[in-house]
């Protein structure tokens, strides 16, 4: 089989691709960059199954980054298990075909316990004192050791976090070229997230995101210089494109006042109950879905929705078979927003009764997704916090705001301007102009297979 590097460039679309990012300019004049249609959900996890097995979230159940578990009665986000996809993977298929082919997953989601040959994603470790400590996992086990030993840490608070910056996306570029020196995989699928943060932060301004531009412009170049010299085929894409929004729309608050939501008070603080309410959202950055727990309410629920400004979408069950997310795992109602807004999970009244975790970066207790985790409250008490740690206190570092105007770029609804779209950008033109999210499996194939 051909070698071939597949380069994930997050948030990429034709609106950035410009002054800013002259290597990027120049490499596209001479191949065939083409728009992909957005699929629903246009969110990471369930876009990569998608572009992996060939099929629509109906079949491989990602029906995004987190849904809730109807048998635990648990939101859960970003689960790392492969065992969640429920569809064959682009490697299966090659190791039939080949018995030589193996493969690099670096960073790509669903990547602990694949048949993937290599692999590494972000793993931090929870010590029995409540401390989070920066770490990846890997497999083989020992690749982790000789890469950080070789590169230092795994940067997970430059990954995701108010701190997040181009440290992360260096590391990740570096690990996957030193694993490709030392195992020269037949593919290999490299997940590079720099351009998630300014651009959830600020959205597509250039007066604030130039700088964030021309580094993720570095990156690629390295990479694509680096494979150029192994005759690898190379193939940048990416998920989605964020587009500029200024309109949080808070649902679940919407359903608390409606009498839907159950809330629990614990030490001063509320919590949701999903499991005991008759309805409630897990919100996806501008897609949410709507679980319904009591059926009697549906119409109550649909009567909330059809009122609120902003949601562009409100779809059945019938209704989700036309998008090719009718899953077991999808809301009883899956939403999308219009392109101005997009979804908070926030369910409390008062701040002063905000969870703890609403104030922290923690992607794995909240029962949604926050791009305000991006944000910072305030330097000095994030000092002090940090302070604290160093002096071997326990601390929190609950420094993220509550401000859900903050966030000025979102993803998630289909009908953006072409600009926003994620690309694919090819040496080999493609049949067709308009691609969907299940082709990119077929072309990835095609550069495999190719003579």
């Amino acid at each position: 089989m051909k070698k071939t590097v597949v380069i994930d460039v997050v948030g990429l679309s034709s609106s950035i691709i410009g002054e800013h990012t002259p290597f990027l300019k120049k490499y596209v004049e001479n191949r065939h960059l083409n728009p992909i249609k957005p699929m629903l959900p246009a969110v990471t996890t369930a876009v990569q199954s998608t572009y992996l097995t060939g099929k629509w979230p109906a079949d491989h159940g990602i029906v995004g980054n987190g849904w809730y578990d109807r048998e635990d009665c648990e939101v859960k986000f970003w689960k790392q298990s492969n065992k969640l996809v429920q569809s064959e993977s682009i490697w299966d298929k090659a190791k039939r075909e080949d018995p030589n082919f193996t493969c690099s997953q670096m960073f790509w989601w669903y990547n602990m316990y694949s048949n993937a040959d290599y692999s590494l994603t972000p793993r931090p470790n929870y010590l029995a004192d409540g401390r989070k400590l920066p770490d990846c996992y890997s497999q083989p086990a020992e690749l982790r050791d000789e890469l950080q030993k070789k590169l230092g840490q795994f940067p997970l608070f430059q990954f995701w976090g108010p701190g997040a910056n181009i440290k992360s996306t260096r590391w990740i570029t570096d690990a996957s070229m030193l694993t490709d020196d030392k195992y020269d995989p037949t593919l290999t699928l490299i997940y590079l997230p720099h351009l998630d943060y300014c651009l959830q932060k600020f959205g597509p301004d250039f007066n604030k995101i130039s700088a964030e531009l021309g580094e993720i412009d570095a990156e690629i170049e390295k990479l694509v210089h680096f494979y150029e010299k192994k005759n690898a085929a190379i193939i940048l894409l990416s998920e989605y494109g964020i587009a500029p929004v200024s309109n949080p729309i808070h649902l679940n608050r919407l359903f608390r006042e409606a009498g839907l939501l159950q809330i629990r008070e614990e030490r001063g603080l509320e919590l949701l109950d999903a499991g005991a309410s008759k309805a409630f959202v897990v919100a996806d950055h501008q897609i949410a879905h709507v679980y319904i727990n009591d059926p009697s309410v549906t119409n109550q629920v649909k009567a909330i929705l059809q009122k609120v400004p902003g949601i562009e979408l409100i779809l059945d069950r019938d209704a989700q078979a036309n998008h090719h997310i009718n899953h077991d795992r999808a809301g009883d109602l899956v939403l999308m927003a219009n392109k101005d807004s997009w979804f908070t999970y926030y369910f409390w009244l008062d701040d002063a009764k905000a969870p703890d975790y609403a104030r922290c970066v923690d992607i794995h207790k909240k029962p949604g997704y926050d791009p305000v985790e991006m944000f910072m409250s305030s330097k000095l008490r994030a000092g002090y916090k940090l302070l604290r740690k160093k002096s071997g206190f326990r601390y929190v570092m609950d420094v993220i705001p509550l401000d859900a105007t903050l966030v000025k770029g979102s993803h998630g609804n289909i009908s953006s301007s072409k600009n926003y779209h994620p690309v694919l950008i090819t040496d080999e033109a493609q049949n067709g102009i308009d691609i969907v999210a299940t082709d990119v499996f077929d072309i990835i194939w095609k550069s495999l297979t190719a003579e």
